[in-house]
């Protein structure tokens, strides 16, 4: 896995870009089930978990726990992201230092 490579959910319409990787092989999943190569076909009879429906939003950037992961949401869906079992959560923008 490395900076630049794309994937795509096998149960909704979310895709992703690695913006970036961890040093250690992981697996990025979306709405519970392990995310695709783009040019892979989606298997039939899945379905998002219950627990993973709260959806991804498109231009958005989601990083894990540690920061050592970085997505950016090419294509929003309703599954929700994680690694290992732990939700990726959204990216907030910095904020500006005062200009008082």
């Amino acid at each position: 896995m490395k900076t630049g490579s794309r994937l795509r959910s096998a149960v909704c319409a979310t895709e992703v870009m690695l913006v970036k990787a961890p040093a250690t092989e992981v697996e990025i999943c979306c709405g519970g089930v392990p995310m695709l190569d783009p040019a892979a076909t989606k298997p039939s009879g899945l379905a998002i978990a219950a627990d993973a429906r709260s959806g991804t939003a498109l231009g958005k950037r989601y990083v894990s726990a540690s920061g050592d992961l970085e997505l950016l949401c090419t294509k929003p869906g309703e599954g929700s992201l994680s690694v290992a079992g732990v939700p990726l959560v959204l990216k907030e923008a910095k904020a500006l230092p005062s200009s008082d």
